[in-house]
């Protein structure tokens, strides 16, 4: 647990947090609920480093061909 909220901090991890802190602040100074919870849910994706999806749930897998390519032959036409 220690170790998914210490390590790997990108940019956007970083813009998340903030995000979530000022939605946490501006729900508190206008008394929203609705935008607290918003602001929590940033919040937590920021400190868990997970997304909608959860780690990498949107990442679709990569698919290992053996085909191989066939050389093409162009030939010139002239008018």
């Amino acid at each position: 647990m220690k170790k998914v909220l210490l390590n790997h901090w990108s940019f956007m991890r970083i813009v998340r947090l903030l995000a979530g802190i000022a939605i946490i602040i501006q729900s508190v100074a206008n008394k929203d609920t609705v935008f607290g919870i918003a602001g929590l849910l940033f919040t937590i994706m920021a400190l868990f480093n997970t997304g909608c999806c959860g780690v990498n749930g949107c990442a679709t897998p990569i698919q290992k061909t053996t085909k191989t390519t066939e050389e093409i032959s162009y030939e010139e036409v002239v008018k």
